[in-house]
């Protein structure tokens, strides 16, 4: 150690006896702090001078109506920037701001575009918008000037919402103010509001009981109106087709009474010429003679006489079907009046023209077996022809009595029949066409009483659906008036409503007042960097020093290197130490930094100029020329990685990881220390930190300087030969 002090004191003598060392001396301790004070004072308080930057304004708003104003907060808000000096305002057209802000002229650009008051206006419609303004910057320019013109965009944002907010709030509590002296006049109109909300609460089991009953009703309807409205086609096809069987039928009738009364006359003749051809039949018979001689010629007029008389009797029987199916066709059309005995006497007519048939057939059947009997029996033979003269004499009183009973009660019978069948079909023919004119009518009178009940229907159906809501609204709404008129008294609800709408809008304006507190206040942005700069200086004077000056000296052989390794760390650690002073007396002094506590400022630039150089001094000292480029790496980590400008948590991980390993960490943190005011737990823990730096790389120094050295030396000797390192 004793050798380290002589090699100090040699040191220092002779920078005093050499004025040209001196002087080198003397500008490496004074040019490290020039550094820090020139940084310090350029970042003092850049925010002091952002009325140099330029920014333009652009105008565009056009203005809105608002219930019959004019409202233009475009032009509000150009007033207030004329008389702000925040920064420096312009105020120019959109062409011309976007050329100025695209070469550089303006930082940047904020527009307020043409719909800016109406949609500020919408806020009384029932679609509310916001309103937008533009802000373009030039991030080219500068790196700080963008965030400053973009805390510039939002004051004024900021300003125009306050502004309007305050102005809706008066608008909104003159309102209020309104409204609570209209309250108070129709105080007993609200009292009468809340008994009958308690009446409505009492009443509403009975309206739902009414809904339900009159839904049911209507639902009951509906089903008979949907019946009804089926069986119309029905109706409709009924009596479509009634009216074309009546009109068929009465066509019918029309036609059997042409036949009936062209057929008159005809029945009526072949009636007599029966009568006749019975009478001379009998005639014919009673007057027979029996001669043998001429029984063939008997024979065969005697056939052909009564062949003759039974197809007149058969063409009788057929018209008088014909007339009975008349009848029955009648019948068909539900006309039944007279129709039994009608068919009574026709029936009665077709029997005795059958019976006559019978009798002719067998007056023929028994002439024709006369020339058997006359040969086989003479007296049987006599006595047919008796019995053949009693048929024809029984067949002709038969006939004259049917031919009587035909024109006396047959034929007017069924003429009168046909008449009143006719008569009868007329009158539901009427019935029933107008029953089809009525038809449509009903089936729109159907229709509409559907609809109708429908539209009421789903009526009830919202009612009934609502009811539970309306109910539950009602029953909460008079619970609510209860608690109300327990807990509140509307009286105080009106004073409240009707306090000064100036003293609630001067209150939204800023309804909240923050109050700051600063714990350690920095005067301003210069003081908050001097920590930082400070250390970053002393650094840099540890790195002038060992660039200049040699870490070894031409010492005698007998002094060891562990005493040239002490001995020149006290000469770099005097210099430093120089440096320490003048830095920190030059920021409190020169520059004016407001430094809470600045002997211990001082004190502490001390600890850091030492443990800076025990660092850097062993690393040029151990590794020589490589041991200056470690110092430079571990100045560009430091800077990066020691949180001096920006918080640790916002730099990249990397640096986070080896921020805790820097030196730079600690020594600007009990320089911050020194700054704000002194914690003494943490001042304590950077000093210690710092401490145990600086002993590590003593001990490094002191253990293994030689040793490396002999290879270094080896290394700087062949870097020499090069020609380029000295």
């Amino acid at each position: 150690m004793k050798n380290s002090w002589v090699i100090f004191k040699t040191d220092i003598q002779n920078i005093s006896r050499n004025w040209v060392a001196a002087i080198l001396i003397g500008g490496l301790v004074f040019l490290p702090s020039l550094y820090a004070w020139l940084n310090i004072y350029a970042s003092w308080d850049p925010y002091a001078k952002t009325d140099q930057i330029p920014v333009a304004i652009v105008n565009e708003d056009a203005g809105a109506m608002v219930r019959g104003e004019q409202l233009n907060v475009g032009n509000q808000l150009v007033d207030t920037l004329k008389d702000n000096r925040d920064m420096d305002w312009s105020f120019a057209s959109r062409k011309f701001a976007m050329e100025q802000v695209e070469y550089g002229d303006f930082f940047a650009v904020i527009i307020i575009p043409n719909n800016f008051s109406e949609k500020l206006a919408s806020v009384v419609s029932d679609n509310p918008q916001k309103a937008d303004i533009e802000y373009y910057v030039n991030e080219k320019i500068n790196s700080i000037a963008p965030k400053i013109t973009e805390k510039g965009a939002t004051v004024i944002v900021q300003k125009v919402s306050s502004q309007f907010i305050s102005s809706v709030n008066g608008v909104i509590f003159e309102l209020f103010n309104d409204l609570g002296i209209a309250i108070e006049s129709d105080l007993p109109d609200i009292q009468n509001f809340e008994n009958y909300v308690f009446k409505m609460e009492k009443e509403l089991p009975t309206i739902h009981k009414l809904l339900t009953g009159v839904h049911n009703d209507a639902s009951s309807a509906q089903k008979i109106i949907s019946q009804a409205n089926s069986m119309v086609p029905r109706a409709e096809q009924i009596t479509t087709e009634g009216l074309s069987s009546i009109e068929k039928t009465i066509d019918f009738l029309t036609k059997a009474q042409n036949r009936l009364n062209e057929l008159a006359p005809v029945v009526e003749n072949d009636l007599e010429k029966v009568s006749e051809i019975a009478q001379s039949t009998n005639e014919f018979i009673q007057n027979v003679k029996l001669d043998f001689t001429e029984l063939d010629r008997v024979k065969e007029d005697l056939d052909n006489k009564i062949t003759s008389n039974i197809q007149i009797v058969d063409s009788i029987g057929k018209d008088l079907n014909w007339l009975k199916e008349v009848a029955n066709s009648s019948n068909d059309s539900n006309l039944e009046e007279n129709s039994v005995e009608q068919q009574t006497k026709l029936a009665h007519a077709i029997d005795r023209t059958n019976e006559l048939k019978a009798f002719l057939q067998e007056a023929q059947t028994n002439a024709r077996t006369i020339d058997t009997l006359i040969k086989d029996k003479e007296q049987q033979m006599q006595k047919t022809l008796n019995d053949l003269q009693k048929i024809a004499q029984n067949t002709s009183v038969q006939l004259d009595a049917f031919i009587n009973e035909y024109k006396n009660t047959i034929e007017p019978t069924i003429l009168s029949e046909v008449a009143k069948a006719k008569k009868t079909l007329g009158n539901a023919k009427e019935m029933l066409a107008s029953i089809q004119s009525t038809l449509p009518e009903v089936t729109r009178t159907l229709n509409s009483t559907d609809a109708h009940i429908k539209e009421g229907k789903t009526t009830l159906d919202q009612a009934l659906a609502q009811y539970p809501y309306i109910s539950e609204k009602v029953n909460q709404l008079a619970d609510r008036i209860r608690k109300v008129q327990g807990e509140t008294n509307i009286s105080e609800i009106i004073q409240l409503l009707r306090n000064d709408p100036q003293a609630e809008r001067s209150f939204f304006e800023e309804p909240i007042v923050l109050k700051e507190n600063k714990l350690f206040p920095i005067a301003n942005y210069g003081t908050g960097m001097t920590p930082f700069y400070t250390v970053l200086a002393i650094w840099v004077g540890c790195l002038l020093l060992i660039s200049l000056l040699a870490t070894d000296t031409n010492h005698e052989s007998s002094i060891s290197e562990r005493a040239v390794y002490f001995g020149r760390l006290f000469t770099f650690s005097a210099i430093g130490l120089l440096q320490s002073l003048i830095v920190t007396i030059g920021d409190i002094v020169l520059l004016g930094v407001d430094v809470k506590d600045s002997f211990w400022f001082i004190l502490f630039g001390f600890l850091i100029s030492f443990v800076f150089m025990s660092i850097v001094y062993t690393l040029v000292s151990v590794f020589g020329d490589i041991g200056k480029a470690f110092a430079i790496i571990m100045l560009v980590l430091q800077i990066a990685g020691a949180g001096g400008t920006y918080p640790v948590v916002l730099l990249p991980e990397f640096f986070q990881a080896i921020n805790p390993a820097l030196p730079f960490t600690y020594a600007v943190d009990i320089m911050r220390e020194a700054v704000g005011g002194i914690v003494w737990q943490r001042a304590i823990r950077d000093a210690s930190f710092l401490l145990l730096f600086s002993l590590a790389f003593l001990i490094f120094g002191t253990f293994l300087k030689e040793k490396i050295n002999r290879k270094t030396k080896l290394m700087l000797k062949k870097s020499r030969e090069s020609g380029l390192f000295h």
